[in-house]
């Protein structure tokens, strides 16, 4: 089988590139990269990828790697991934995730391929939801709260369309919160890790700067996500949407007092402003009982162990 992941040298994207080439012995594994990207990420397999230089917001370019890799599977995790720089760059992220996604849809038609492709949203296109509403299900109405929300939204949407207007193999995984090691600092467990690891080794005063600490939200180890990928990959339904996520919702709060158990250091804590949000979901919950029936995949990693590799992980970078 020939597996193509957009967005490999990401986060999400290079620890799904570990887990299937630790698993899936017949397959063959492509992904495609931006020129310059940094391949970073792909230390441990980068002898087991063919990597592809294309630009999903060049429709063209993508023709030739595509026709040449010809693929059986496809992970779609490029876009732009981060709620908090949507809010500086609406325009720019609503154009990424959906022409990006368009531009890849178009060109497997152009191509007359026919793989199954898994596109990755986000539980952010749900948004706002009343108590009687939780856990978000998948037929949850779609209320998003900042550009990322509306552009997975979106994003999503498009992939059923194009299942039903041109029979393309689409399954629509929508992510919730994901963290693990490698994740960038701009997102809020790993800025706290990164802080709290600079503290320690004397490089930045003893203050963790923190935005809204109230808002729950549903957390996933990357290790999992990538295993519920594939499941979902191999098993899901054509047309159907999977929630991927843990099934139970954090404070803010709650975590930062996990890792500020985890060090010895003595820190405050202080709110600033430009961490915080427009507006924000107070709660994103998944029900992931549609996942669990369907794979039977439950989360094997805890939320203090994912919170310490990801501090670990900080503190032999700084």
């Amino acid at each position: 089988m020939r597996v193509l992941i957009t967005g490999i040298s990401g986060f999400i994207g290079s620890h799904l590139a570990e887990y299937l080439s630790s698993n899936l012995n017949q397959s063959q594994l492509y992904g495609l990269i931006r020129p310059r990207s940094s391949l970073a990420n792909l230390k441990k397999v980068s002898s087991q990828v063919r990597y592809y230089t294309a630009d999903l917001m060049e429709f063209t370019s993508l023709l030739s790697p595509l026709d040449e890799i010809r693929p059986d599977l496809i992970f779609h995790l490029a876009g732009q991934t981060a709620p908090s720089f949507s809010w500086s760059l609406p325009a720019r992220t609503v154009e990424v995730n959906l022409i990006g996604t368009i531009n890849l849809l178009e060109a497997i038609k152009e191509l007359r391929l026919n793989p199954r492709l898994v596109i990755a949203g986000a539980g952010e296109a749900y948004g706002l939801a009343s108590a009687d509403e939780l856990p978000m299900k998948e037929n949850s109405l779609f209320r998003p709260l900042n550009p990322f929300g509306v552009s997975k939204a979106a994003q999503d949407l498009l992939g059923f369309q194009y299942f039903k207007s041109h029979n393309l193999k689409i399954i629509r995984a929508r992510l919730f919160s994901t963290i693990g090691p490698r994740q960038p600092e701009y997102y809020f467990i790993s800025s706290l890790a990164k802080q709290i690891a600079e503290i320690e080794k004397k490089k930045k005063e003893p203050i963790i700067y923190a935005g809204n600490l109230e808002n729950k939200r549903d957390y996933t180890d990357v290790r999992d996500l990538a295993r519920a990928l594939w499941l979902v990959a191999e098993k899901g339904e054509e047309g159907e949407a999977y929630n991927l996520g843990s099934g139970q919702a954090w404070f803010g709060s709650e975590i930062l007092k996990i890792l500020l158990g985890m060090t010895r250091a003595k820190i405050v804590i202080e709110t600033e402003e430009k961490r915080l949000r427009p507006a924000d979901p107070p709660i994103l919950l998944a029900d992931i009982n549609r996942l669990v029936k369907l794979t039977g995949w439950k989360p094997q990693i805890n939320l203090k162990q994912s919170l310490l590799d990801v501090l670990n992980y900080w503190r032999e970078e700084i």
